[in-house]
């Protein structure tokens, strides 16, 4: 059943993807689950810390450069760029739903390509699909210990939406003083993450009937792949 299948992605994660190779691809119930638990952390979120808030703690932490560039705006053009994005802000939560579908189409596209045409699988797409969606589900995790920290501190100046959750090395790093390159490579090692990786190369190697390491190489390498992006993005912004 779908509840089984969402229980044995953390007790017996090859028993689900054994399902979904089957031809069991349906996915609702984790979907379901992340739309529930995204709306509760926005609700923390609106609720304790503020969306204007929000904005405002990151408008702190742009680089520089964009601070001068902002600095140096009519007042007109910084209230108008303040509303935008909150407006921006507010829409991703409201839409959040629509995003998790649209990543989850795109990883499992990259996903399906790499492991058939790389490593010589026979996955399907939509089995693709649906594992993305059982092998994400550490998430909520974090998402659960976010709406914990939201509600355990008195600080909500602090709150930084990109990095709300202690589960990785850069939740314990002084935002403002650490170098950006640092932070970002830093928030990359994020124990959620790595977990959800396992699980995703676990379950790529399932549904494609390759050997489970190529099912790693496949999902870390693309990983490593954005995160030295990131990286990049970061020493070139400042």
């Amino acid at each position: 059943s779908q509840l089984q299948r969402v229980t044995n992605t953390f007790s017996a994660p090859s028993k689900t993807f054994d399902d979904i190779k089957r031809g069991n691809k349906s996915w609702w119930l984790p979907f379901l689950i992340f739309v529930v638990i995204g709306y509760i952390f926005f609700a923390a979120v609106s609720f304790k810390v503020g969306m204007q808030t929000v904005v405002d703690n990151q408008m702190k932490l742009m680089s520089e450069k964009q601070q001068e560039q902002m600095a140096k705006a009519p007042p007109e053009g910084r209230e108008m760029s303040a509303k935008i994005s909150l407006y921006i802000t507010e829409g991703v939560f409201i839409a959040s739903p629509l995003f998790v579908l649209a990543a989850a189409a795109i990883v499992s596209l990259v996903l399906w390509g790499t492991i058939n045409f790389v490593f010589g699988g026979k996955a399907r797409f939509g089995s693709i699909f649906a594992m993305w969606f059982f092998a994400s589900l550490p998430s909520i995790f974090k998402s659960l210990l976010g709406i914990v920290v939201i509600f355990a501190s008195n600080t909500p100046e602090t709150f930084n939406i990109k990095n709300f959750a202690p589960t990785n090395v850069a939740a314990f790093l002084p935002v403002l003083e650490t170098n950006k390159a640092v932070y970002a490579l830093a928030g990359s090692l994020d124990a959620v993450t790595i977990w959800t990786l396992v699980l995703m190369g676990m379950g790529l190697a399932t549904v494609a009937g390759v050997k489970r390491s190529s099912g790693y190489i496949a999902v870390f390498g693309w990983w490593a792949i954005t995160v030295l992006w990131g990286v990049g993005a970061a020493l070139i912004m400042g």
